[in-house]
């Protein structure tokens, strides 16, 4: 299955970039976030926030994430 960058719907604080990044890189979300915050200090970071936000899609609804894979409820073995 090929590994897709996705915002999540679960884990959100503003809109859930930062899980999502933590999702597809394998890391903690916490990090994620105050690696962001750091960045966001100027001003750039927080226009890169915003088009990641615009830019990276929602995860589809029927989706769950486990194991740092996304399987959807048709090819999820039980």
């Amino acid at each position: 299955m090929e590994k897709k960058l996705y915002k999540s719907r679960t884990n959100t604080k503003v809109d859930g970039v930062c899980a999502g990044i933590a999702h597809y890189f394998g890391i903690d979300v916490t990090l994620v976030r105050v690696i962001w915050l750091i960045f966001a200090l100027n001003a750039s970071g927080l226009l890169v926030y915003f088009v990641c936000a615009i830019v990276i899609p929602r995860e589809p609804a029927a989706m769950d994430y486990a194991d740092g894979h996304y399987y959807n409820e048709e090819n999820r073995s039980n």
